[in-house]
């Protein structure tokens, strides 16, 4: 159950569209240590500095990583707040923080469904994206990428800092929330129409589709988001796109089932329903050999990761570690960008 406590807004630490990152007190004089947390404005409105807060801690309690800050609920200084919505489609429904969104598809509900071919590259990693654009940009840097963001986990697009330097440093052609994420530069009902809306609304060569920071994971097979990347696979296939698997490997994870591939990829090649092609350095076409019958296993020499990122003007890292620290996943996502541009040569 959720976790309320009152405090007051120390000093802002940033502000960008839809967010802001503060400090809370407990005490109203400032006096005392100040907590990280973060504000919606889309949900909330600003804040400023002395305003009193109800603020959600249940993050920190329970020692959560990428999502373990506080969270302003509301304004108790200002009281009531509004802004002209985007339509008639609520996103975050039935909960107090509804908000009225709208959706693209229903200021252009004739969009074609074909995708045409284009490419849709699969993450079951926020972390993936940034590597997967700056190696198809490395292999054609007039590629239009577009991101759909789906809700498998944090929902405001706002949070991602990942995307928000992808798009001041115009690596993507756009950003689309999908299902009950918000925040992007279009929003979509679900997945299928966010594909179609960036091949069609944003004219994207390529699509890639991945969930916000912060992936559910337990040690059950099942029992996580990456999972997502099943259906979204099926979904392009059924749409006439390309369905391409980022795989998620490593060769320093703490955790055996991650070593190697992940057990995320490989549960997600046995579920899902269409053939895909799966995208690997060379190193770990082995450890696919039991999926090479039902899907198309390649071997990609993608252009050195940190070097693409580094042209890119981007710093990724996942888990905490860079390209020096576990050259495998990057290589691995890397593959998955390359290979995106290669099949819009074919």
């Amino acid at each position: 159950m959720p976790s309320f406590r009152r405090g007051h807004v120390g000093r802002i630490m940033q502000e960008r569209a839809g967010l802001q990152r503060v400090e809370v007190r407990r005490d109203a004089d400032g006096e005392g240590a100040g907590e990280p947390a973060y504000v919606l404005t889309q949900l909330t409105g600003p804040v400023a500095p002395g305003d009193e807060v109800l603020y959600n801690d249940t993050a920190v309690q329970l020692g959560l990583g990428t999502g373990g800050w506080h969270v302003v609920h509301a304004n108790l200084t200002r009281g009531e707040w509004g802004e002209p919505g985007g339509g008639h489609v609520l996103k975050l429904r039935y909960t107090s923080l509804q908000a009225d969104t709208g959706v693209q598809e229903e200021r252009t509900p004739g969009v074609p469904t074909d995708l045409g071919g284009m490419p849709v590259v699969a993450c079951t990693l926020h972390s993936q994206l940034g590597v997967v654009v700056a190696a198809a940009r490395a292999e054609k840097p007039s590629v239009r990428i577009a991101y759909v963001m789906t809700d498998g986990g944090a929902l405001p697009l706002a949070l991602s800092d990942l995307v928000a330097e992808l798009s001041a440093r115009r690596l993507l052609v756009g950003s689309i929330s999908a299902g009950q994420a918000f925040g992007g530069d279009v929003e979509a009902v679900g997945v299928p129409s966010a594909l179609a809306l960036a091949r069609h609304h944003l004219d994207a060569d390529v699509a890639v589709v991945a969930m916000g920071p912060g992936v559910v994971g337990t040690e059950s097979e099942l029992g996580t988001s990456a999972l997502e990347a099943g259906p979204v696979l099926d979904t392009a296939a059924a749409l006439g796109g390309r369905p391409v698997l980022c795989v998620r490997a490593s060769g320093v994870d703490a955790r055996p089932r991650h070593r190697g591939v992940s057990h995320h990829a490989l549960t997600v090649l046995d579920l899902v329903r269409s053939p895909v092609d799966v995208p690997v350095p060379h190193a770990l076409v082995e450890l696919l050999d039991g999926h090479a019958v039902r899907h198309h296993v390649v071997e990609v020499q993608a252009a050195d990761a940190a070097t693409s990122l580094e042209a890119a003007g981007l710093s990724v890292t996942t888990m905490g570690r860079g390209p020096a620290d576990d050259p495998v996943f990057f290589a691995a996502a890397a593959s998955a960008g390359a290979h995106a541009v290669a099949l819009l040569r074919s």
